[in-house]
């Protein structure tokens, strides 16, 4: 399926690890140009497998949390790529801030996991709407089951949900769409080193998969990339204001269920 993204430019901010770079790999795959926005260089042998399927592929280092360094990158991406069609919100990071930590701390975490998002927005709607490009927000299940402990990443990834359907509805006469991709279980290196934390992490790891509905796994960060870039395709050209749940039924499924009935 030919999902129309041959040479557009999609910016990723986190774009070089985990689900971002997912989500940049299969951008490569599908012919669009992902430029990465990260705080640090993404890793030499991902860079080159990256660059061999998009040649004008690329990053910028930005630190997110800082408008200076979002505006010096969008700048940096006119100027090295031109017009941008696509926006994929994505950095963050689950820092446990919880009600203990105090509004100080609190407000250091929105501006990590939830300020850039509007900034970046902010900065290339005129692209967005030139181009009538799409967005997809990165949240977390957590934004609709809460955690524990971690309260300002649950107010941020609740926000980004939240500005998504406000920026659809700002943005639809424009044509641009925008949606929300939600994970809730998916292992990448900054969930392998928490698991890693604990006692015993193989047997945290088997509890946590035995509530996942479909199939008792994780999701892979490739599933999240695939339903990331679909959203941002031509082939989703009538979905705007979605919140698309990537989770083998985690969130909304009974968690208790060891398996699912069969089919007929």
């Amino acid at each position: 399926m030919d999902l129309g993204l041959k040479d557009k430019i999609v910016v990723v901010t986190g774009g070089g690890s985990g689900i971002g770079a997912a989500i940049s790999m299969t951008l490569a795959e599908e012919g669009a140009i992902p430029v990465i926005y990260a705080r640090r260089a993404p890793d030499d042998g991902f860079l080159a497998a990256l660059t061999a399927k998009s040649p004008r592929a690329g990053w910028i280092k930005a630190d997110l949390s800082l408008d200076e360094d979002c505006r010096r990158a969008v700048a940096q991406t006119h100027e090295r790529w031109g017009q941008v069609y696509g926006l994929v919100n994505n950095a963050g990071a689950n820092d446990g801030v919880g009600l203990d930590a105090g509004p100080e701390a609190f407000r250091a975490s929105l501006n990590q996991n939830l300020i850039h998002y509007y900034t970046l927005v902010h900065l290339l709607m005129a692209d967005l709407k030139a181009l009538k490009g799409a967005i997809v927000n990165i949240s977390s299940k957590t934004a609709v089951t809460g955690q524990g402990g971690t309260s300002a990443y649950v107010a941020a990834k609740a926000a980004q949900l939240g500005l998504t359907r406000e920026w659809a509805a700002a943005l639809a006469g424009d044509g641009v769409r925008v949606n929300a991709v939600i994970p809730a279980e998916v292992m990448t290196p900054l969930y392998r080193r928490w698991l890693d934390s604990m006692d015993d992490p193989e047997a945290q790891l088997a509890e946590i998969t035995a509530r996942i509905p479909l199939g008792q796994r994780m999701t892979l960060d490739t599933e999240m990339a695939a339903t990331t870039v679909f959203a941002l395709s031509e082939r989703s050209a009538h979905t705007t204001g979605q919140w698309l749940f990537v989770d083998g039924g985690y969130t909304h499924l009974d968690r208790a269920l060891s398996t699912l009935a069969p089919t007929t």
